[in-house]
């Protein structure tokens, strides 16, 4: 048991020096920001108040936090300076919802403030900055966000469960997964927002709406149509959601407007539909699925094995989700 405690000690000790320096570091480049950037500005008036707040959010705030937590640290008291940081946790969700837009707004000011591109220009050519742009720091709290979950993780991994800390540990581990989650949320539906505008985009016209609240993209790629009367078989691209299926065809290479796009050629929706995988069909080399829909039954070929099991798993998963 000794021999035990002696090593879960060690092991938090290191991670405790890591997490500390590590701290020191992050405040470092979140000064850099808050100093030269934020305080500056605010002091010249270069931005209107409102869109500063726009770009930079609560980062004077989470600064403030991790001095805050730094100096607890710095003193040896972990328990508490968890416990303290751990109130202030929320701004780093309300920083990531905020992100997005601190982007389109910054682009937006550099497109058109001649003496705020200046500024910014300036400050990033101070020895601190060491090469770095603002758009490679305003990232840093959400990256540091996945830091504290493994350093408080691994604290509590090393810490007796006897022990007074043990609890504020734990309740550290609790909040900042919950934090994290929240973040990993926000980022997901960023993606899938830019997923369904990029095909909206591929699409040729604007008659097939893939812009749609509370869809979600899974996957796409080409498959084989198995004509139902011996014809030949048609090439073409699909596009599965969690509620509908496109099909699409390349439009023709020399349209002066439309080369690039494709031509939507059916949209089947997922509720109505039941895949089935149809065998001997295909001698063992890829495979094929049937789709039925209540006024039409779709034939796709692969010649690849693992492409149409895949297809098959992901729309199996995708009706059955459409259906709940």
């Amino acid at each position: 048991v000794e021999e035990q405690r002696a090593r879960w000690e060690r092991k938090r000790s290191r991670t405790a020096k890591e997490l500390l320096e590590t701290e020191h570091k992050y405040l470092e480049q979140l000064d850099l920001v808050v100093t030269f950037f934020v305080t500056i500005l605010k002091a010249k008036g270069t931005l209107k108040p409102a869109v500063l707040e726009t770009i930079f959010g609560p980062l004077e705030s989470i600064c403030s936090a991790s001095h805050v937590l730094s100096l607890h640290l710095d003193r040896g008291n972990l328990g508490p300076g968890l416990e303290n940081f751990c109130q202030n946790l929320e701004l780093y969700g309300h920083y990531a919802e905020n992100l997005e837009q601190a982007n389109k707004t910054l682009k937006e000011q550099l497109r058109k403030n001649k003496s705020f591109r200046r500024f910014k220009k300036l400050q990033e050519t101070r020895p601190q900055f060491q090469g770095r742009k603002l758009e490679d720091l305003l990232p840093l709290p959400l990256q540091r966000l996945q830091q504290y979950k493994h350093f408080f993780r691994d604290l509590l991994e090393n810490t007796s469960p006897d022990s007074a800390e043990y609890q504020r540990l734990a309740k550290a581990v609790k909040s900042v997964s919950e934090v994290s989650r929240w973040v990993q949320d926000i980022i997901h539906k960023r993606e899938n927002s830019l997923q369904l505008l990029r095909v909206q985009k591929l699409l040729k016209g604007q008659k097939t709406q893939v812009l749609t609240p509370g869809r979600w993209y899974i996957r796409e790629g080409w498959l084989l149509v198995v004509p139902s009367k011996g014809e030949e078989l048609k090439r073409r691209m699909f596009f599965l959601f969690s509620d509908i299926f496109i099909e699409t065809k390349p439009c023709h290479p020399l349209h002066a407007l439309n080369s690039n796009k494709l031509a939507c050629q059916a949209v089947y929706p997922l509720h109505q539909c039941v895949v089935e995988k149809v065998f001997g069909h295909t001698k063992s080399q890829g495979g094929l699925l049937s789709l039925s829909f209540p006024h039409k039954t779709l034939l796709l070929m692969s010649s690849d094995q693992q492409d149409i099991n895949d297809w098959y798993w992901s729309l199996t998963a995708a009706v059955r989700y459409a259906c709940i």
